[in-house]
């Protein structure tokens, strides 16, 4: 009688020890919300999906670059009485950046792609050649530079010039889709598709709007745990895909090429740079290599390569991307080669205007385009979405915004803030972006060439002097120019750990 009075007792017991599990959230249990108690990825409850330890990897390509404080401008003389770059302390958070230059194999390869899909729409071919007349000098023969720097395979490797900012941009875009399309190739999700033509193309954001269904593999997707026996493409926070590929800030660049980190003890930087190696020589001091020359550059007047049978540098004009040694992130040619585009528009006072973390010049706030429902848009007639500017009104009702107009990048002034601005009339203003700087000189009023097509580029090249080789000098130029001496690398933001850990 005993017994049987004593198993309701174990059998509730047992219930509420085994109830108490589906929720209790054991000690270093990921698998459970610290919030609810609820178990992530369980279809029981509902199916809320997370990916839990999720890491970013590092794309192809990329050199993972640890962020941190440094004093970033003008460390040396300025000869050009620019003053256009005051040191200042600055914080830049952790980001990815190429190894090397963009090379001329990787530029082919692009407008290969360009050339192979876009057949309904050749002049997208035509628009992202690079400008090989660059090379075109009116007082120098560099005529059959014109012909076989590009193309020849004897310079597979070496920086692609000829390139504008524009162009440089728009092949970050396609890096970021041809990456993020083979990951999902590799995951099983979609089928190699050789023959994506015009529109229906794999991009990044249409597939995560659920605007590409070519090449899908149906029995590659995952498992909804959202509903019963259904599947579901990759999402964003499954932590597969790659951020985008873009043009590095300035001070990111800038950050990277002086790759301090190799210089710090406990917290102190020991000695600052002028290059992006130590010491004030642009020679190479250890025993090994003592006396070679560190960078690609001119030495003096006419001297672009030095004696023959001991050549100073080995490189005439450009040179192969991995040439000489790389700075403490591992990063080649960061002074001289060629210079390098990088995201921000060029303003004289941006040490005076900007954040002191991550600062940039060139913000513009966009979104993609929806309709009255708030679906996005259908893709144009390359297969990416519609972009669309945020406007005044909208930012009016965000008081997280930036309490000044840097919609066009003006310079601060006194209509700076929300509370002053007419929104009717910069609507209305349709040339805020090239009538910078107005002056009145009785009759007179003319244009400055800052404007908002203006962009920075840095870090010196095969014919600039050393003097351009220190990280912190600034050039500018339209973003829609190109020259003989002037490149690209990419960049990606780090997700997560700073660290990568």
């Amino acid at each position: 009688m005993y017994r049987f009075r004593a198993l309701p007792v174990i059998l509730v017991a047992v219930l509420l020890l085994s109830s108490c599990s589906l929720f209790k959230k054991k000690k270093g249990d990921s698998e459970v919300s610290s919030t609810t108690g609820w178990r992530y990825n369980d279809p029981d409850n509902g199916g809320f999906e997370v990916a839990v330890g999720a890491d970013q990897k590092t794309g192809p390509g990329l050199v993972l670059i640890e962020g941190g404080v440094f004093r970033m401008g003008r460390v040396q003389q300025d000869v050009m009485f620019d003053w256009n770059n005051v040191p200042r302390t600055v914080t830049v958070s952790s980001f990815y950046m190429d190894e090397t230059e963009v090379k001329n194999v990787d530029y082919r390869e692009y407008l290969y792609w360009l050339r192979r899909v876009y057949q309904a729409s050749p002049e997208v071919y035509r628009n992202h050649l690079p400008d090989t007349l660059v090379w075109r000098s009116p007082a120098g023969f560099n005529d059959p530079y014109v012909e076989y720097y590009f193309r020849h395979p004897s310079y597979n490797n070496y920086p692609v010039v000829g390139v504008s900012w524009v162009k440089a941009s728009d092949y970050c875009l396609w890096r970021t889709d041809r990456v993020n399309e083979q990951i999902l190739i590799d995951e099983g999700e979609l089928n190699f598709d050789p023959n994506q033509l015009n529109e229906n193309n794999f991009n990044t954001e249409a597939y995560l709007a659920r605007l590409y269904d070519g090449a899908v593999n149906d029995k590659g997707l995952r498992p909804d745990l959202s509903g019963a026996n259904t599947t579901r493409k990759t999402n964003f926070e499954d932590g597969i895909l790659l951020p985008r590929y873009r043009l590095p800030t300035e001070a990111e660049w800038e950050f990277a090429a002086y790759a301090l980190k190799g210089n710090t003890f406990e917290e102190r930087v020991y000695e600052r740079r002028i290059y992006p190696w130590d010491g004030h020589n642009v020679r190479n001091s250890s025993q090994k290599y003592r006396g070679e020359m560190m960078a690609n550059f001119v030495r003096a007047r006419g001297d672009y390569m030095g004696v023959a049978g001991s050549l100073n540098d080995n490189g005439a004009i450009t040179v192969d991307v991995k040439s000489y040694w790389p700075n403490d992130y591992g990063l080649y040619c960061m002074a001289g080669n060629v210079n390098e585009w990088v995201l921000d528009v060029y303003r004289p006072l941006s040490s005076t205007d900007v954040d002191e973390f991550n600062p940039f010049r060139g913000n513009v706030y966009t979104d993609l385009k929806r309709d009255a429902n708030g679906n996005v848009v259908q893709k144009d007639k390359l297969g990416r979405l519609f972009i669309d500017t945020v406007k005044p009104k909208d930012v009016a009702q965000r008081y997280n915004y930036r309490k000044g107009d840097y919609r066009n990048y003006k310079d601060g002034d006194q209509k700076s803030s929300l509370d002053q601005i007419d929104w009717s009339a910069q609507l209305e203003d349709k040339e805020t972006s090239t009538r910078m700087y107005p002056q009145d000189a009785g009759a007179m009023d003319y244009n400055s060439l800052i404007n908002d097509n203006a962009r920075v580029y840095k870090g010196g090249s095969w014919k600039d002097r050393a003097y351009w080789l220190n990280p912190s000098s600034r050039r500018f130029l339209d973003q829609n120019e190109s020259r003989d001496d002037l490149g690209f690398r990419c960049a990606m933001i780090r997700v997560g750990s700073p660290s990568g850990l």
